[in-house]
């Protein structure tokens, strides 16, 4: 597989950022797929390179997998590599779930389900923030600490989302367009 097909950024001719605009990201795809159309594409490589290309797509929708995806480009840590959380999250997604669990448990109310669900989405939306404030402040090149401390938050990011799945289980991430 070519170099291509690894980076989404490049699949689809867009700039390596984290900041990636949903409007230019759909002009960028529709660019290439017209070119990947089975009837005007001549070679017999094109079915490949559209996989490649809506797999670039999905990628690039999607902040957390973008997220993680301009760091392994970077150079960064996967999260396999380095599995550390801030300090003190760990503690605090331990009491939030008790939370979550004693209020379910009493109320077995859907409004307290709605709640815990909307303050999860607002951690996603201050995860989203976060990490696109460390990916802006990167130096060229990148320290290893500043990667490292983008994994730190994708890691308690990844927990939210775990979260948030398991407050909705009708929740489908790959419905979700630009979170």
């Amino acid at each position: 597989m070519s170099a291509s097909f690894d980076d989404p950024f490049l699949t689809l001719d867009l700039p390596r950022v984290f900041g990636v605009d949903a409007a230019t990201l759909r002009r960028a795809y529709l660019a290439k797929s017209a070119l990947l159309h089975p009837d005007l594409a001549t070679d017999s490589e094109a079915p490949r390179r559209m996989a490649a290309l809506n797999q670039a797509k999905r990628t690039l929708e999607d902040p957390e997998r973008r997220a993680n995806a301009l760091l392994a480009i970077l150079g960064g840590p996967a999260a396999s590599q380095d599995r550390r959380l801030p300090a003190g999250f760990l503690f605090q997604m331990m009491e939030t779930r008790e939370a979550i669990e004693e209020t379910a448990a009493a109320s077995n109310n859907e409004q307290e389900r709605e709640r815990w669900q909307t303050w999860a989405e607002e951690q996603r939306q201050q995860a989203i923030s976060e990490v696109a404030t460390m990916f802006d402040a990167l130096s060229s090149p990148p320290s290893v600490e500043a990667l490292a401390d983008i994994r730190i938050r994708l890691n308690a990011w990844r927990y939210i989302e775990r979260l948030i799945e398991q407050l909705d289980p009708d929740y489908d991430p790959n419905a979700a367009d630009f979170r």
